[in-house]
């Protein structure tokens, strides 16, 4: 999907978290959200970047969330792509509902939806200090900030479920944000590129 945007001519960075992605091999127990919020703050301060538009997926959405309470001079808006909406004090793992049992080997979480073996671009193992270090947003230049709540629903039967459960969806509700939803499974940056690419445009335009 960056490759659309940018060729709509848009800048955008795409920031790879500490651990992750192609920083796999940085992985380690010692690595919390602090540490995935600090590569975000420092990627925009280190480039100088100025009212920037902030793209959070999923855990991205605390992340997010941190580098709004950390840097709020710097943001002009924010979108959660069907991604966490944490209150002040909450750790990702208060958002999940089903309060899901995770195999955890010396301090790295290793998902259900892991595909062993698998050819890179791949997900992979997190460290369990990321899901569990509650995120800071009490700044209130950052609580005023302008932001955006995209729920990807795969099946129109159960929106109404995830708008009455979801505490992220609500929270985004409760705090009067924009909600979109756009039809596709959770990962439409890779099953809908194109369209969640429109979408953005259109969140940007009106702000």
């Amino acid at each position: 999907m960056q490759n659309i945007l940018v060729e709509r001519g848009h800048q955008v960075h795409r920031i790879t978290l500490t651990g992750l992605g192609e920083r796999a091999h940085l992985s380690s127990p010692k690595i919390n959200l602090t540490t995935h919020i600090t590569d975000v703050v420092n990627t925009v301060i280190y480039d100088e970047l100025d009212e920037i538009i902030l793209v959070g997926h999923s855990y991205g959405g605390i992340v997010v969330t941190g580098v709004m309470n950390s840097i709020p001079k710097k943001v002009k808006h924010a979108v959660f792509l069907d991604a966490a909406v944490p209150n002040h004090g909450m750790s990702i793992k208060d958002l999940w509902a089903d309060n899901r049992a995770l195999k955890i080997r010396d301090g790295i979480v290793y998902f259900p939806w892991l595909i062993e073996n698998s050819k890179p671009p791949h997900d992979v193992p997190q460290s369990l200090a990321t899901l569990t270090e509650p995120v800071s947003f009490d700044d209130d230049q950052a609580i005023k900030l302008p932001a955006t709540y995209v729920a990807f629903v795969s099946d129109p039967k159960i929106k109404d479920i995830r708008e009455k459960t979801d505490p992220s969806w609500k929270n985004a509700r409760d705090r009067g944000w924009p909600i979109h939803i756009l039809e596709s499974d959770h990962n439409a940056q890779r099953s809908h590129p194109v369209e969640l690419a429109d979408l953005l445009e259109q969140i940007v335009s009106t702000n």
